[in-house]
């Protein structure tokens, strides 16, 4: 499957994080995602030609506080499920400690599975072969676009760079999980796991398993 650049009809991605999308289309099914997903998700839809999926994406911020997670996808399965006769769940569990899953089967949605993004963009099965990975720091595409939004500003860097030792004194790499071959990318992945003072790993994951369940959702709708 090729692996294409973001979709400049997209938000930016600063949109993304703070607002997220609103869906479009008169589909079968939505699918419900973080804004961190909307470019790879829409690559898959042109990709395929998945017209019938539409996609509405909750802002990507939420990361930085996953309790509001699960009380968000719930209010937009509800608020959307009388015009869908299908809502997927594209987040996995995302920090939520089971509470989103929980909340999923009590609306009879289905979800990701997964711990988070860089588990299913790798794949569930190969994330969890690893046996470094408790001392890795991971990078998305879009995380890396947004280095300095999700975690240079938030953790303080930009203002008390003494604090890095302190936080990420126990990582020894950081590895970028890239979904797509941008050289760009790759440039300022090595830029951050220099600034993190970490070694630096790049493994091309492409979709993942993403591309999976989206398939068999599309296939099924």
């Amino acid at each position: 499957m090729a692996v294409t650049a973001p979709n400049a009809a997209l938000p930016d991605d600063t949109t993304l994080t703070e607002q997220g999308m609103d869906g479009q289309g008169a589909g079968k099914v939505l699918l419900i995602a973080c804004g961190a997903l909307a470019h790879e998700v829409v690559a898959l839809k042109r990709l395929n030609g998945w017209t019938h999926l539409d996609l509405q994406c909750l802002p990507a911020k939420l990361h930085l506080y996953p309790d509001q997670i699960t009380a968000e996808v719930a209010r937009t399965v509800h608020e959307k499920r009388g015009e869908y006769g299908q809502i997927f769940v594209l987040y996995a569990d995302c920090g939520t400690g089971g509470l989103l899953q929980e909340k999923c089967k009590e609306l009879g949605v289905e979800m990701l599975s997964g711990p988070h993004c860089y588990s299913f963009f790798e794949g569930n099965t190969a994330f969890a072969a690893h046996e470094d990975e408790i001392t890795a720091f991971y990078l998305t595409d879009f995380l890396c676009r947004q280095f300095d939004a999700f975690v240079w500003r938030p953790m303080g860097f930009d203002r008390h760079p003494e604090l890095i030792p302190m936080m990420f004194g126990n990582y020894t790499k950081l590895v970028y999980q890239a979904q797509t071959d941008d050289p760009a990318l790759d440039a300022k992945a090595q830029d951050c796991a220099a600034r993190l003072g970490l070694a630096y790993e790049r493994r091309f994951t492409g979709y993942g398993d993403l591309a999976v369940e989206l398939s068999r959702v599309a296939t099924r709708a």
